[in-house]
């Protein structure tokens, strides 16, 4: 592929057009420019404005879903040279992820869930007692009845990220435009037409990876898809002493806990924000947090003492089988969606953006995708197995 000028404004064409500058977003811009094409990225507000710059910054492969266990493993990779991908460490700490049982109920859970992996090959998944639990985090209940752990796991900044991934592929070719609406898509003579709020733009290859937003576009192409937009809520503490190394997660209760470099405590675990996207506005439900409040107090006692210093919530999509579209339209050229990543979307985000530019520039990827069609959603498609913890 070349630039070359099919418009009246050669600035308006790109050999690829992504719409949508998240985290998916500009890493598949970056791997396209390491393979010589030149994307244009059209973000509606700024980079990193929802999910990808205001999530947990989970790096973890622990208790994904099983389908996408082979993409979670593959990203790893990356994330583990991360700086040389994108010239930033991005604040990557692999101080592993462990998710914890309370009771003998969780304890059962995660068994299952060991097994269910082993069962399938996959060995980075361990379990540890409770005494092992309690080494590793004094700090955490002595009530605790042991977990699950992947010490290679661990945790990153995803604003610094995503912004990382965007102006390495800029500084390699590739173009962003943010504060742009796209209200329009048509297919002409092989080229994409794309309608905006500032022109109109032309491409011959289109990408998806509009987020919340992201089923507008897919309806236009006439694939409907059931997306839910959500605002996962995040509240962070004020600096206490250093007492938490990895990131703790919980079973039976929602909870992802983690403390950060500067001594704050950064408290999630997927509790919803009422949203509306229509106007990018989301509100904090405080019932929903005064639950997860109590969750943290239960395994971290000396959290009663600790002072919250704000709360926020991005928008970003969920899908009803909470796995992700990734891979080419079912019904056009020409065309390929990333989005719906469900919560869990921020480490998967280099290799999602490599299968995309792979798929475009070579025609496929060495990683299986079917479970994460489109198609999926089409009348009588059957949906992928709903494995433990893929959210």
């Amino acid at each position: 592929m070349t630039d070359r000028a099919h418009s009246a404004d050669p600035t308006h064409f790109a050999p690829v057009i992504i719409i949508g500058g998240g985290l998916h977003g500009s890493s598949t811009a970056l791997h396209l420019a390491r393979a010589g094409v030149h994307a244009l990225v059209l973000e509606k507000n700024y980079i990193a404005r929802h999910a990808s710059g205001v999530n947990a910054g989970g790096v973890r492969t622990l208790s994904r879903h099983l389908a996408e266990v082979p993409l979670s493993l593959a990203s790893r990779e990356i994330w583990l040279k991360i700086k040389d991908w994108v010239d930033d460490d991005c604040g990557f700490d692999q101080n592993g992820q462990m998710r914890v049982a309370e009771d003998e109920v969780d304890v059962a859970t995660l068994r299952t869930r060991l097994q269910t992996m082993h069962e399938h090959g996959y060995t980075h998944e361990e379990w540890i007692h409770a005494d092992e639990v309690r080494s590793i985090v004094p700090a955490i209940t002595p009530s605790i009845q042991g977990g699950l752990i992947v010490r290679g796991d661990g945790s990153a900044d995803p604003y610094r990220t995503t912004r990382a991934f965007r102006f390495k592929a800029q500084s390699l070719g590739a173009r962003v435009i943010e504060g742009i609406q796209v209200h329009q898509l048509q297919r002409r003579a092989g080229q994409w037409q794309v309608q905006t709020d500032q022109g109109l733009f032309t491409a011959p290859i289109l990408v998806n990876c509009a987020g919340a937003w992201a089923d507008k576009i897919a309806a236009q192409m006439g694939e409907p898809v059931p997306l839910e937009p959500v605002g996962p809520m995040m509240l962070v503490t004020t600096r206490m002493p250093h007492f938490l190394d990895p990131v703790v997660l919980g079973t039976g209760r929602p909870l992802s806990f983690k403390q950060r470099a500067n001594g704050t405590v950064l408290i999630g675990g997927g509790r919803l924000a009422y949203v509306d996207r229509e106007r990018d506005w989301s509100e904090l439900d405080f019932r929903q947090l005064a639950q997860g409040a109590r969750t943290v107090c239960d395994l971290f006692p000396h959290m009663k003492n600790s002072v919250i210093s704000r709360g926020w919530a991005g928008i970003e999509a969920q899908m009803p089988d909470g796995i992700p579209v990734i891979g080419p339209s079912s019904t056009e050229q020409d065309l390929y969606h990333a989005f719906g990543f469900s919560a869990h979307g921020f480490q998967l985000g280099p290799i999602v953006g490599k299968i995309t530019a792979d798929l475009i520039t070579t025609g496929q990827t060495a990683l299986p995708i079917t479970p994460f069609s489109i198609a999926r959603f089409h009348a009588g498609a059957p949906s992928p197995t709903q494995e433990l913890f893929h959210g």
